[in-house]
């Protein structure tokens, strides 16, 4: 899994019926602060995520493994989001 920010949001009207429903996210992939890489991926929220929220997400076929992206053409998936994170037993980041 990864760590990144909800930056924005994707509308798609026009897509597969296999993803009708889905809300697209555009994610920022971050380090353990939250601080952002400048690295941007579109991924389908599983969990309600909202705007500046940080969320663990995983990519690739991993990201097929939920109940709901099942078999469902994504290569990105929000599976969790970030209430803390500690690294070396200090904490890098806290939701406000």
């Amino acid at each position: 899994m990864l760590v990144g920010k909800v930056t924005g949001n994707i509308v798609a009207t026009q897509k597969t019926d296999t993803l009708d429903g889905f809300k697209l996210l555009l994610i920022e992939e971050t380090d353990i602060n939250g601080t952002g890489k400048g690295k941007f991926i579109v991924a389908v929220d599983t969990v309600g995520a909202g705007h500046d929220e940080l969320v663990l997400y995983a990519t690739g076929s991993s990201a097929r493994l939920t109940p709901q992206t099942q078999n469902k053409p994504v290569d990105a998936v929000i599976c969790g989001i970030v209430d803390s994170i500690e690294h070396n037993g200090k904490e890098t980041f806290k939701k406000n």
